[in-house]
């Protein structure tokens, strides 16, 4: 299967890299699982005493429909992935180009070769006959580890399942419970919910922008602050370590371009600066860099005179943690706004690094004109023509030097060219070719110009970021309260302000909405993909009543784990729901199969519970187990995709245990439904004939 995957990744155009790799890893699980499914049924028949190549062949016959449907409601929840929108939708997709080949090619190999495989080796040593030898290590381990799970499966687990099945109205009551609950910690706060997970990285970058026109020497002398402080900074956190190794590999400053190819919002210059500390692997010096990014700014402290200082060391970036957009007609109304914003971030505590993308120009004197002078026919184009002319000069002449062509322009002299009383002195010319002084004329207003204007859908816009700490607060917490409170009251003073979230927020509303719509639709082809080998519109609901139960263990993994669930936790949900699916069809499939040939409910639940036990306990542990080295990785490439292995790993434990107890209790809930409502018992007469046509066939040959 990943032979297969492999050939046609060129074609999907997948490349071998970390999201890939977690893909074989959670597909490796999901495969394996439907060879156990196979292997176990064959094994059965051959306890039964059928024949090899006859226990093959009805083994995998069998399971043959339940496999075919759960590889097909496996796809089907892996499909959303592939349209997520927003900049997280071009990496997630790689998962899903990986498993459904994956899936698709395990189909045919579960279903044809592993049977032929296990018939023949069965065969080969039937006939070379009982062995003499003592067993070895590894078999006697797999003996005894068999022995072992059958005394528990008989004993310990039946037991627990006849109590379930007969208080299953407690069980299915214990179970809802437990998922309330579990809602209840995500939205207490327990369990926070942040979109994008902090990654550490082996960078930390402090960017500084200040005024536009600050000279590049005093811009070097707030870059030098940064560098005098990574000295105390290494000092104190090296004076810690026991191995003798410093935090600190190298560290690179630049003043008015970008370090590593990292762009500065607009054009380089000499007011902005960079400073970038390359720390020691995080798998050595075990301090996050998010605790060295914060002790950095702390004893860097307040600079003046600097519009912005930003530090980041989060490898994974889309967008500003908190990032809001006012728009306006006015400047004046958005300036006065932004400081109000700015005002109430910082009284939020974790909220740093806040700023605006509203930079003020260079300075400038503004020539308004007076009434007068609009009497005497002077219009702002000729006054501005007269000043150019004057300070700048106008051209009165060119003419051939050699090769070179030289213009002769005609102004002031330099004396008269130094200051505002010269512009003040300087006469200007009526179109009637008299001259009035300057001031009767105009006024002088001195002030900055705009270093650049942002519009969008043409109003002028702002936009205030600020980085928020996880530890301390969440942005989806700020944000929310900032809509509640502070938004209503500038609307209310600023007639015609508008807002809109953007940074992570929005990246959360394009991943999230999409993958809602997506997995919605999943749910509905997932019930169709069931109703049809079930003919049935309940049992579907009974084996998708696994779904929201791997909520429960994916929170449950989070708390325990440490971390925060994010949009990449709900991306290893969505996959996980195809995962759960394919042992409540297995088991549920077992029910019908025995309820087909006359056994009552009851006994069918408690046979399908024996001998489906063996198969779902394996096929979740491998997955798993496969999952297990993602989840205790420290790499950096790694921490981007632990939350999703996480959920995967937990939730299939925990819903595991709520297919072996809840889904048979459900079961027989469904029955009491239908004899209080007086309905009919499921049909299973297509079941029973297939079973008499497929017993037939046998005799005959």
């Amino acid at each position: 299967s990943f032979l297969g995957a492999l050939f046609l990744m060129p074609g999907l155009d997948v490349s071998i890299n970390m999201l890939s790799l977690f893909a074989f890893i959670l597909a490796l699980g999901i495969v394996v699982d439907d060879a156990i499914v196979v292997g176990e049924n064959i094994f059965e028949h051959r306890r039964k005493g059928d024949g090899h190549l006859r226990a093959a062949a009805r083994g995998a016959y069998e399971v043959s429909g339940p496999v075919i449907f759960s590889i097909l409601t496996t796809i089907t929840a892996f499909m959303p992935l592939l349209f997520v929108g927003g900049m997280m939708g071009k990496f997630i997709k790689t998962i899903p180009l990986v498993v459904i080949p994956i899936l698709i090619i395990s189909l045919v190999e579960s279903l044809f070769i592993l049977p032929s495989h296990l018939g023949h080796s069965i065969a080969a040593k039937e006939r070379k006959g009982p062995s003499t030898k003592k067993p070895w290590l590894l078999t006697r381990i797999r003996l005894g580890f068999g022995t072992r799970l059958d005394y528990f499966i008989n004993g310990p687990y039946l037991s627990l399942l006849r109590f379930s099945l007969k208080n299953r109205y407690a069980t299915v009551a214990t179970a809802v419970a437990v998922f309330l609950i579990t809602v209840g910690v995500i939205g207490g706060g327990i369990v926070k919910f942040r979109f994008m997970p902090k990654v550490d990285g082996d960078f930390v970058i402090a960017t500084v922008k200040m005024p536009i026109g600050t000279p590049v020497e005093k811009t070097i002398k707030v870059q030098q602050k940064l560098i005098d402080a990574t000295d105390e900074l290494r000092k104190e956190f090296d004076a810690k370590r026991t191995d003798g190794r410093s935090i600190l590999r190298n560290l690179y400053s630049l003043v008015g371009g970008s370090i590593a190819g990292r762009s500065f919002a607009g054009a380089g210059g000499s007011h902005m600066a960079e400073a970038a500390l390359i720390l020691t692997p995080s798998e050595v010096r075990k301090v996050p860099s998010s605790d060295i990014t914060r002790r950095w700014r702390e004893i860097v402290g307040e600079i003046p005179g600097v519009d912005t200082l930003n530090f980041s060391s989060n490898i994974i970036h889309f967008g500003a943690n908190i990032d809001i957009q006012i728009a306006h007609d006015n400047s004046d109304i958005l300036v006065s706004a932004s400081e109000k914003i700015k005002s109430a971030l910082a009284n939020y505590p974790g909220v740093g690094d806040i700023a605006d993308n509203y930079t003020q120009g260079k300075r400038e004197l503004t020539l308004r004109l007076k009434p007068d002078a609009r009497t005497l026919g002077i219009t702002e184009e000729e006054l501005g023509r007269q000043v150019r002319a004057a300070f700048y000069g106008v051209e009165a002449l060119r003419f051939q030097r050699g090769r070179d062509e030289l213009r002769v322009l005609v102004r002031y002299p330099e004396s008269e060219r130094k200051s505002i009383g010269n512009l003040e002195n300087m006469r200007i010319r009526t179109p009637d070719g008299a001259e009035v002084p300057f001031s009767r004329a105009a006024f002088v207003v001195a002030g900055r110009g705009y270093s650049e204007i942002n519009r969008s859908d043409r109003k002028k816009v702002i936009d205030i970021t600020a980085s928020v700490d996880s530890k301390i607060a969440n942005a989806e917490d700020v944000n929310m309260e900032l809509k509640n409170t502070l938004f209503k009251e500038l609307k209310r003073d600023y007639p015609g302000l508008t807002f809109n979230l953007e940074g992570e927020d929005k990246e959360r509303r394009d991943s999230m909405g999409s993958m809602k719509r997506g997995f919605l639709m999943a749910l509905f082809v997932i019930y169709v993909l069931l109703a049809v080998p079930f003919r049935s519109y309940s049992q579907p609901l009974i084996i998708m009543a696994a779904i929201p139960f791997g909520l429960v263990g994916a929170v449950l993994g989070h708390l325990i784990m440490g971390y925060n669930l994010s949009i990449l936790s709900m991306f290893g949900l969505v996959a996980l729901s195809g995962v759960l699916i394919n042992d409540a069809l297995l088991l549920i499939d077992y029910i019908n199969r025995e309820r087909a040939k006359g056994t009552d409910a009851h006994t069918s639940i408690i046979e399908a519970g024996r001998r489906r036990f063996r198969p779902i306990i394996l096929t979740s542990l491998t997955t798993s187990l496969g999952l297990t080295p993602m989840i205790l990785e420290t790499s950096v490439q790694a921490q981007f995709l632990i939350p999703m292995a996480i959920s995967l790993g937990f939730g299939i434990l925990f819903a595991t245990g709520i297919t072996l107890l809840l889904i048979p209790s459900l079961y027989l809930v469904l029955e009491d439904i239908r004899r209080l409502l007086g309905l009919k018992e499921l049909d299973m007469s297509h079941m029973i004939q297939a079973g008499e046509e497929t017993q037939k066939a046998e005799t005959t040959k």
